[in-house]
């Protein structure tokens, strides 16, 4: 007679989906990266912000931002739909709590894109997410970058600059750090990728509670 076979059950785990932080200084290239991600068709959820900024030049409503009015997204702050706002170069920003939510469940991993004043508050709220610090090779490179945008002008560049050495500081708050050289967003990309692939192979797992 055949002896029945127990259903084998796993060694480990399965790894639990993850909770991306992606900041970084400003002109770093977070929106390029993040269209690499996207291109790269990861199974990933990037979270789309809300802001108050104008929209600017080729962005689109619903895939960069929500851009929403002031008052409409103090309506937010209030109904606490946000998980984590903040006000940057004079403008709101915040991440939707719902569809996080929604994609965890889901087991899907998510990214979001967030500032670093930002990434210090989120830091304290979901510990367990993995906080990635986008950076260029030099600050003159970024300077570069900062003047061929356009978006700003002189005063609001020295600002930005300003800000970058201060942000800068903060980059033990991260776990991992990802250099975005000129023209090679590819390897961002795969740096990216290489670090989920790693953290799924974390034999301590994450934790996260939202």
């Amino acid at each position: 007679m055949a002896m029945s076979r127990k259903r084998s059950s796993p060694l480990h785990p399965l790894p639990q989906p993850l909770f991306i932080v992606l900041s970084g200084l400003s002109g770093a290239g977070k929106d390029t990266v993040l269209a690499g991600l996207r291109k790269a068709n990861l199974p990933l959820y990037i979270s789309v912000s809300a802001t108050t900024r104008p929209r600017r030049k080729g962005e689109k409503e619903g895939a960069d931002y929500f851009f929403v009015s002031a008052a409409r997204f103090q309506e937010l702050i209030e109904s606490d739909q946000l998980l984590e706002w903040a006000t940057v170069y004079g403008n709101r920003y915040g991440i939707p709590r719902g569809p996080v939510r929604e994609a965890l469940q889901s087991g899907r991993d998510i990214v979001v894109k967030i500032d670093v004043q930002g990434a210090a508050t989120i830091k304290k709220k979901v510990p367990g997410a993995v906080f990635i610090f986008l950076l260029t090779p030099h600050l003159e490179e970024l300077e570069k970058r900062l003047a061929r945008r356009r978006t700003e002008n002189a005063a609001d560049l020295e600002l930005r600059l300003q800000t970058a050495a201060e942000e800068l500081r903060r980059l033990p708050l991260f776990d991992y750090v990802v250099i975005n050289r000129t023209g090679e967003v590819d390897r961002a990309v795969a740096d990216i990728t290489a670090i989920i692939n790693a953290e799924k192979c974390r034999v301590k797992r994450r934790k996260l509670s939202l």
